[in-house]
């Protein structure tokens, strides 16, 4: 069994000074002070908006995903959904925008399925996840100037085989369908 454990061993923030500051991305450093007594003058944080993704599964089974290139590894890569919570909308309402202007789906019944962090060492947001079920084509793809985006539509074994093959590189997008997978007996 799990133990509760309450105590708080939150850092002091000594000072903080701002590195960059971009829409995507702001970095700042820390002089922080642990409970322990130990300092650390120089402890990176870098601030996000929060993020979604979308586990959508269309009417008849299929599993709405996506791929595209990352520059940062260099390879195109099977994803799901996912995009960056907007001011002013609720993580839910970004999910339901983001799936309809990547891949012109909507409908469907919506439920939050988890919420995670990329790094919670370092990273500020947290990335809110749901499950889509039921969704259909709506509309075609409304994409920005900068995304490139295709859309596939596979069967559960097709998504259980890249899982199972590593074929799925981002951790925030291989956990809920993980998660999926497990709470559904389909692995």
């Amino acid at each position: 069994m799990l133990k509760e454990n309450n105590q708080d061993r939150k850092w002091t923030v000594l000072e903080s000074e701002y590195l960059i500051r971009r829409p995507w991305l702001t970095a700042r450093k820390d002089h922080v002070l642990l409970p322990t007594g130990a300092e650390n003058k120089e402890y990176y944080v870098l601030e996000y908006p929060d993020w979604i993704n979308v586990l959508a599964i269309t009417r008849d089974g299929k599993f709405l995903m996506e791929r595209q290139y990352r520059h940062g590894l260099g390879m195109t890569c099977y994803e799901i959904c996912a995009g960056v919570c907007e001011k002013g909308e609720s993580s839910l309402e970004s999910a339901r925008r983001e799936l309809y202007e990547e891949t012109g789906f909507g409908g469907g019944e919506w439920q939050h399925w988890m919420d995670i962090s990329a790094n919670p060492s370092t990273n500020t947001n947290l990335c809110h996840c749901f499950l889509a079920t039921g969704v259909e084509r709506v509309s075609t793809q409304h994409l920005e100037e900068t995304e490139d985006i295709s859309v596939e539509l596979l069967t559960a074994d097709e998504v259980r085989t890249l899982l199972l093959n590593d074929q799925i590189k981002q951790a925030l997008m291989a956990a809920p369908l993980w998660k999926y997978f497990a709470v559904n007996g389909l692995l």
